[in-house]
């Protein structure tokens, strides 16, 4: 085994002491100490003994080669000549070593340098210049040279000031020399010292020195200043720096430092809140210890004039300096950067806090604001006006326009945090431009297309082309309402800018789309000599400049109307004022020039500049006494015409308008920027439309910013033209733009959109869960209302006498346990919901045959439900729920169980103590068990029946052919009879054995909405609430809905599944498995329709492909267009009675393995009661064999029925089932057997024998009459329907 040891190179500036100990231990790991260890040899002589002299010649050259390696270029040189380990070890020590002569010398001067530099470090900071100039185009230095060169300047100092005293009257002047020199030597003129600017006050006439508050603060007492302290040669320490600092100076200073655990200070009047307290002892870096008296919040004024807090800052009043801990700071989460002499401390992609690098230390740029009210924003500040004005431009635009002047007498401070820049640009990091070196307009052009857009703008357009010169970067947009209208705009254009400048459009830059890669366009290109320049496939950054000024427009357009409230309608009007700006914009790629100023060489002017969405009132005359103005938003600026656009508010409908006499009150949206606005004309956001948005966003960051965000630019030239039909159209639409718009969902990129869907839906969930723990749930807001559910979970268990507490026995495993907690909503809109908090045991740790036996427990089954159900709406019963409280305590436990006592309910003074269950706990894992023998003991001994069919399922004769049943699944009950007396004697039964709640008439189970109508004998089951939970959850609420559950273009196999690693990384990001498994509850319920679909979808649940996650999608958007369907029981369908079955089959349905499907329904007096739809076990070799296997499963499944039915009361002597293959019918009679039929496999034909014995009666049906028709294949809307209505699924 090899170590990889890197061992720095001696290169005879280091030290060869530590250099030597490093290239020993090397050589010794690599087994070649032999070679330059005596003392290793005689340690190890039996080793080198039993070496030969050829492997000790190998080890010397592979020692030699190791050190020449490990050696600088004028070292080798050095000791080139030795040519064995043992003469180049002595000739390294020779040189390097301490005790040499040369090394002793070189030593002393390295300490007589440091001394030098470490005097120079301690010079105040008024010798900055002196120390640059000492130490320019110097290798070394002396500590003489410096001492000498401190004479000097002291002396020339003393020579300055004296002669600067004696020509104090003539300085008076502002005169710096005699004019006695003509020519170009003359003196510093006054209009010149107009312009001189301090450093000091920063007012402009004078220089620092000449500064009257500098001198007026030189004559104040100063304190004492410290002392330096001088590393010499005696310290420990290799290096030192030496920190000078005067109180003056630094007593509001805060040093940013990574040595510290705590924020701490000194001073006690910089705390806002305080609070005393014995912190402990702080140790410092001379091993001495000051005591922490307080703790309290610090705020500090950063270097942007915002104002934050510092909080548990530690007081220590023996301190000398305030410190920030970078340690807290990365603990909050925050990122430390340090550079080019600034560190940074950045939270998100804000930077909080800023440092600059002073003798060796970073401090903070900021200072304490003691006594100071928290403004973050001056009145006399207008960065934040100018900044709305300009379409949120960045401060570094702003600092150019206000080189130029453009802004007057405005005061430009830093630009505060702007919440909307922050939502409407955040971005991933942008690749590197390319760099075009274009002398001349119109050289070389750039263009894209953006679209479609989610809203239609006022003229209904989606799209709009973008236009970029490359020379001058001058922007145009045109709006589109298809795709095919940009080689219109584009010559349009070219007309328009040709005639302007008599200049040629030379080449074009443009991606592969179709609009630009059509024949048509490459004529018209090759006609008037433009040059096409196209991009690879999948590269969209060959078209960076053209996309990314798409991402800049409509950064913008997001900023401004998230600023201004207004509808994203408009988002066309704010393109083309994003447009308009972005021209007269300082751009980095032409020298921080504008685009206008290149294009047209004039300066754009800027006064007439306001905030997009501000309020405006535009002049009009309306009658003598009718108001003079209208009151509107200001949307931008048309082309062409003196004016403003402006969006009427006050007109019916709302329309834009241009006009010229207008007044701005731009404060109003200023000041109040999260103000709501009037109904008119604030966008209705839905639930799902920010989703959308994400999946958007998100997915064109995977694509590079492809179409759909890539970002577009316009000039105003063509805004008005594109925006003024809206008026007419406004005015008078066709009856076909009534239709509400489908939502447009973006492209079918389904892995990341739908991921982030589904997780935008869990993060709603996860904020609205319940507690996990018992410590979350004490903490929750909701704590009062856990810890009641608690306490009634204890007392119950208490009254049942679930325990008692014993002392902990001896080698004995105990089972443990914790609190579940869960909101129960309402039944009802209108009813609360319910806080329940449950003790469960955990029964995993429990072991066979020590813990449990048996564990199998039943639960009703859906059928039985249904069943019942439609005899409950043919009879026109009373039906009745009821809820066990606490179902799985009432269980007799057989074996001994030891559980430790519950979280937070421990009894004082029996800690030790373990509770010995004498009933069944939840989570047990025999509690369901023990739960139903409990409650079938009690049943029977009060004369209700089991039924042989459903052992969940009792009944009992109650006189007069009538019966009362009672439906156990679980804990949930459901009780129906003709007499409301027997179903109250039956709760009143249950509740004196059982605690009971008593829910009323039933409106919910198992998640089925029950809705009656007892005047028209109907019920109908319903899973709508369910269906919408799961649209929800999926992010399908807002696709366009279908009329199928199933679409005949899909043929799903597994050769669709993923094949590459690429491609399952991409299936694992969707939760497939958890919509199919949504889906199957929906259709085991009340959907029979989707059964066929679903049952396809299943059955690639271990790895699902994009075409089949694509059919999901397609029946959830069924279930949306059909989500209140459900099952129709009672009314004017009913037939007595009388069950019936239809059955069906495909053939080799299955594309894999070529099973055939079977599929059937059973319907009880007209209503849908059971149904299914599943692939065959066998490969059926004839459409006779799979017909015939369908009718064998029908058959077991009509003898289940019949039997359940007539044990109800329904009696039946015969279950007829239609079937529309004669084939199997005839089979089913004929007891012949013939050459194509007698592979059938002998256990089909029971279907023959109950034929004979007229149980089940097999009738000819045609395939248009069937409705099982709809479960075997993907059917028509129009055939669907049909089938639906035959098996009385519908809407209420």
């Amino acid at each position: 085994m090899t170590n990889k040891v890197d061992l720095e190179k001696f290169t005879g500036q280091n030290d060869f002491n530590m250099w030597r100990i490093k290239m020993e231990a090397l050589l010794i790991t690599q087994g070649l100490g032999d070679a330059i260890d005596p003392v290793i040899k005689s340690e190890n002589t039996e080793a080198s003994s039993s070496r030969t002299p050829e492997q000790m010649a190998e080890i010397d050259k592979k020692a030699r080669s190791t050190i020449i390696l490990s050696l600088g270029d004028s070292v080798i040189r050095e000791v080139a000549k030795e040519k064995t380990v043992a003469g180049l070890w002595a000739k390294l020590e020779q040189l390097y070593m301490t005790k040499s002569l040369a090394n002793r010398l070189y030593i002393k001067k390295k300490i007589d340098e440091s001394k030098a530099l470490l005097l120079i470090s301690s010079l105040p900071k008024s010798y900055e210049h002196f120390v640059d100039a000492l130490l320019y185009g110097r290798q070394s230095l002396s500590l003489e040279e410096v001492k000498s060169a401190l004479g000097t300047k002291k002396l020339k100092d003393k020579q300055d000031n004296s002669e600067s005293e004696s020509s104090e009257g003539l300085m008076a002047r502002g005169r710096s020399e005699k004019r006695e020199y003509k020519g170009k030597k003359q003196g510093r003129s006054k209009s010149k010292q107009k312009h001189l600017k301090c450093f000091h006050c920063h007012k402009e006439g004078h220089f620092k020195r000449d500064c009257p508050e500098r001198k007026t603060k030189q004559k104040e007492p100063k304190e004492k200043s410290g002392n330096a302290a001088i590393a010499t040669e005696e310290t420990s320490f290799e290096t030192a720096e030496v920190l000078i600092a005067t109180k003056e100076k630094t007593q509001g200073q805060w040093v940013l430092d990574s040595g510290c655990t705590f924020h701490m200070s000194p001073n006690r009047n910089y705390f806002t809140t305080y609070q005393s307290c014995d912190g402990g002892m702080v140790l410092m870096g001379n091993n001495s210890v000051c005591k922490v008296v307080g703790i309290g919040t610090v705020s500090l004024k950063m270097y942007d004039d915002m104002v934050r807090e510092l909080t548990q800052v530690r007081h220590v009043p023996e301190l000398k300096r305030n410190l920030i801990s970078i340690g807290m700071r990365d603990q909050t989460g925050c990122v430390i950067k340090a550079e080019n002499g600034t560190l940074k401390v950045i939270r998100g992609s804000i930077v909080i806090m800023k440092g600059t690098k002073q003798n060796g230390l970073y401090v903070l740029n900021g200072h304490t604001t003691v006594g100071e009210a928290s403004v973050t924003e001056k009145s006399e500040d207008k960065a934040k006006l100018w900044h709305l004005r300009l379409g949120h431009m960045s401060e570094r635009g702003l600092k150019e326009l206000k080189k130029k002047g453009v802004f007057g007498s405005d005061k430009l401070s830093s630009l505060g945090f702007c919440e909307d820049c922050i939502l409407g640009k955040a971005s991933r990091l942008k690749f590197e431009s390319a760099v075009h070196s274009t002398k001349e307009r119109l050289a070389y052009i750039h263009s894209d297309l953006w679209g479609p857009a989610q809203v239609d703008s006022l003229g209904g357009c989606r799209y709009f082309l973008s236009l970029i010169d490359d020379y001058s970067r001058m922007v145009w947009v045109y709006v589109l309402k298809t795709k095919d209208e940009v080689l219109e705009r584009f010559k349009r254009w070219k007309i328009l800018v040709e005639t302007q400048t008599s200049l040629k459009v030379k080449a074009l830059r443009t991606d592969n789309g179709m609009e630009f890669c059509n024949k048509e366009f490459g004529d018209f290109c090759e006609r008037h000599g433009i040059m096409r320049h196209k991009t690879v496939i999948h590269t969209p950054q060959q078209n960076g400049l053209a996309k990314r000024m798409n991402r800049t427009l409509m950064d913008k357009v997001r900023c401004m109307l998230l600023y201004s409230k207004l509808p994203k309608s408009l988002w066309a009007e704010a393109l083309n004022t994003a447009c308009y700006l972005v021209n007269r914009s300082p751009s980095t790629a032409i020298e921080c020039k504008t685009p206008i100023e290149l294009w047209s060489g004039r300066v754009a002017d800027y006064s007439k500049l306001r905030i997009f969405g501000c309020v405006a009132y535009a002049h009009v005359k309306q009658g003598k006494l009718e108001p003079r103005a209208l009151k509107c938003r200001f949307l931008g600026y048309p082309d062409g015409v003196k004016g403003y656009r402006l969006w009427c508010i006050d007109l019916k409908p709302p329309k834009c308008i241009i006009s010229r006499d207008v007044t701005f009150n731009e404060s109003e949206i200023l000041n109040n920027s999260k103000a709501t606005e009037s109904k008119e004309y604030r966008s209705e956001i839905k639930p799902g439309s920010i989703q959308f948005q994400v999946e958007s966003h998100e997915q064109d960051m995977i694509e590079s910013e492809t179409e759909e965000d890539a970002g577009r630019v316009a000039d105003g030239s063509d805004g008005v033209q594109e925006s003024e039909p809206a008026e007419n159209e406004n005015n008078s639409y066709q009856l076909v733009r009534d239709r509400k718009r489908r939502a447009v969902r973006p492209p079918k990129r389904y892995a990341v959109a739908d991921l982030i869907a589904y997780a935008l839906t869990a993060a709603q969930e996860i904020n609205e869960e319940e507690p996990r723990t018992y410590k979350e749930a004490i903490n929750n807001r909701d704590k009062l209302k856990w810890k009641k559910a608690m306490d009634e979970e204890i007392e119950s268990l208490m009254k049942n006498g679930t325990w008692k507490l014993i002392v902990r026995p001896e080698k004995r495993k105990t089972v443990s346990c914790k609190w579940i907690f869960k909101i129960k909503e309402g039944i009802s809109d209108a009813e609360p919901s319910r806080f329940k908090a449950r003790l469960v045991a955990r029964g995993f740790t429990q072991r066979e045959g020590i813990d449990f036996n048996e564990i199998f427990s039943p639960v009703v089954k859906h059928a039985s439900i249904r069943v019942i159900l439609a005899l409950v709406a043919i009879q026109d019963m009373y039906l009745e729920q009821m809820d066990v409280k606490t179902a799985f305590l009432h269980g007799e436990l057989q074996e001994e169980i030891v559980m430790e006592q519950p979280e937070g309910y421990v009894v004082s003074g029996k800690e030790d103590h373990v509770c010995l269950l004498k009933k069944s706990l939840y989570g047990l894992k025999q509690s369901p068990r023990q739960w139903y023998l409990k409650f079938d003991s009690f049943m029977t001994k009060h004369a209700y029946k089991r039924s042989n069919y459903d052992c969940c399922v009792y009944f009992k004769d109650i006189g007069d052919g009538k019966m009362i049943y009672l439906m156990l699944y679980v804990d949930d009950m459901l009780i129906a009879c003709h007499s409301i007396n027997e179903i109250s004697h039956l709760k009143d039964l249950l509740s004196s054995e059982f605690d009971m709640k008593d829910l009323g008439a039933a409106r919910k189970i198992l998640g089925m909405e029950i809705i009656r109508d007892r005047r028209r004998k109907l019920m109908f089951l319903t899973q709508q609430g369910y269906v919408k939970k799961v649209l929800l959850r999926f992010g399908m609420h807002e696709f366009k809905s279908v009329q199928t559950p199933l679409a005949n273009h899909f043929k799903l196999s597994a050769a669709q599944c993923p094949q590459t690693d690429a491609e399952q990384g991409k299936m694992a990001r969707i939760p497939y498995s958890s919509a199919v498994g949504s889906l199957m509850y929906a259709m085991v319920l009340t959907r029979p329709d989707i059964s066929h679909a679903v049952s396809i979808v299943s059955r690639f649940m271990a790895n699902p492909g994009y075409e089949h996650w694509r059919a999901v999608q397609w029946i959830m958007r069924y279930l949306k267009s059909t989500m209140e369907f459900g099952l129709l029981y009672g009314g004017l369908k009913q037939e007595g009675h009388k069950l019936v079955g239809y059955v069906d089959s495909d053939f080799a349905g299955d594309l894999d393995k070529r099973r055939s499907q079977t599929c059937f329904i059973f319907t009880l007096g007209g209503c849908t009661v059971n149904w299914k739809a599943t692939l065959q076990s066998v490969v059926a070799l004839s459409t006779t064999e799979a017909e015939y296997t369908a009718a064998a499963e029908a058959f077991k499944e009509a003898i289940w029925l019949k039997g359940m039915v007539s044990e109800l009361g329904a009696k039946q002597e015969t279950v007829e089932v239609y079937c529309d293959s004669q084939s199997a019918i005839h089979l089913s009679k004929n007891q012949t057997h013939h050459e194509r039929t007698k592979h059938i496999d002998v256990k089909l034909h029971f279907v023959r024998l109950e034929v004979s014995k007229g149980t089940v009666k097999m009738l000819k049906v045609h395939t248009d009459q069937n409705p099982a028709d709809m479960l075997t294949k993907a059917v028509p809307s129009a055939k669907l329907n049909f089938c639906l209505s035959l098996a009385g699924i519908c809407s209420f």
